[in-house]
């Protein structure tokens, strides 16, 4: 900068001003400084203006790369959020590895990120020894409690989530209900199922031996959880598969065994990805609000940066029915 002023004869000031857009300079003087930035080919530093102002304007999500298709659907919104806010994001996979999270976790404070999202599948924590050394860092944990850490949480109402999913098919005149779960060690797994429970309790209808598998939020775990389901004896008229990426496995196992959707059995989903409705015959699912869970992430780091003395949130989001073909 000292080198473009010195070139455009004027101050660095002036030169910082013509930069960043932030003060009034004569048209003749913004030229000048211009042409001997285009001579010099100089590009400000980030680094010298975050160590100047104490902020990167970046943010910091740690996630687990996944073939479901729901996470790169709530990347895009926190990448768009972040970009509507003049904000830049680093994504760390943490690829289901411990250390390899911890790692991460370590890389992404030491870079001085000005907040930390995470939104991981595995059961193991993020350390909070790495966590407390950063403590002006604010953190959001996305879909992932109970957290012992002091950052905000927000979810989905799963419990509630599950309960409409299999209320809807009880509606429709199902009685025969089977549920793939999640993975029971992760709050939405744990509570989708409970919300099955809960459905078909108050409706009085029994639960047969053999129908809730517990499976992985992966296409595999769906389709290897419906091959089991129609080795039954009795198998269901319906199935609720706790996601959309294993109701995909779903429909794959439904097909090779040569049974149509919804005629010989109805299938309901959970999170509503872009992928159900351009299913044959499109998914009827229930709907997580994706966009806004990164617009609300994100809005919610910033707010925590502007008073980092605020109480800790847990924000939940309300789910919604989406009725299509498949029930």
């Amino acid at each position: 900068m000292k080198d473009v002023a010195r070139m455009a004869g004027v101050s660095t000031s002036t030169v910082s001003h013509v930069i960043n857009n932030n003060r009034f300079v004569s048209e003749a003087v913004r030229e000048k400084v211009d042409r001997a930035i285009s001579a010099l080919n100089y590009a400000p530093s980030a680094l010298a203006r975050s160590l100047k102002l104490n902020q990167t304007h970046t943010i910091g999500m740690l996630l687990t790369a996944s073939s479901n298709p729901f996470y790169a659907e709530v990347v895009r919104g926190v990448e768009e959020s972040c970009y509507e806010r003049g904000y830049s994001l680093i994504l760390c996979n943490t690829a289901g590895d411990e250390e390899r999270m911890n790692r991460s976790l370590e890389t992404l404070l030491q870079k001085r990120v000005d907040g930390l999202l995470i939104m991981c599948t595995e059961s193991h924590l993020p350390s909070a020894a790495i966590l407390n050394r950063y403590p002006a860092i604010p953190t959001v944990m996305m879909d992932w409690a109970p957290f012992e850490g002091r950052g905000d949480i927000i979810q989905d109402n799963a419990l509630l989530g599950g309960e409409m999913a299999t209320q809807h098919l009880i509606d429709r005149g199902y009685t025969r209900i089977a549920c793939i779960s999640g993975p029971l060690d992760k709050t939405p797994g744990r509570m989708r199922l409970q919300g099955y429970y809960h459905a078909m309790e108050k409706n009085g209808l029994a639960i047969p031996a053999g129908y809730v598998i517990n499976s992985d939020f992966e296409f595999q775990g769906g389709y290897s959880a419906m091959t089991a389901l129609l080795a039954l004896e009795t198998p269901p008229q319906a199935v609720f598969a706790s996601n959309d990426a294993m109701a995909v496995g779903v429909y794959h196992a439904l097909f090779e065994a040569g049974l149509r959707i919804p005629q010989d059995i109805a299938v309901m989903g959970y999170d509503d990805i872009e992928l159900a409705r351009y299913l044959t015959p499109p998914l009827t699912t229930i709907h997580q609000p994706k966009d806004e869970l990164g617009q609300l992430a994100i809005d919610t780091l910033l707010h925590r940066l502007a008073d980092p003395d605020a109480s800790q949130q847990t924000l939940v989001l309300t789910p919604e029915l989406v009725v299509r073909a498949s029930s």
